[in-house]
């Protein structure tokens, strides 16, 4: 079974770990009511997807 000689530090670990870090998500306007939405997605506002009404959105 192999194991490992000597220990890993902790600078060559993390170096190996420095691609893990979270991108936050990219947001683009709604054309329809200039809300902020995944693009590719439904708009959670309004409801629309490539110009058509796809949800019905209830108001608060």
């Amino acid at each position: 079974m192999a194991v490992p000689k000597k220990r890993t530090s902790s600078a060559r670990r993390d170096k190996r770990r420095t691609h893990w870090k979270v991108v936050p998500p990219n947001l683009v306007p709604c054309p329809q009511c200039r809300e902020p939405k995944l693009p590719h997605h439904v708009c959670p506002n309004c409801g629309t997807y490539k110009g058509r009404k796809v949800l019905e959105v209830e108001e608060a």
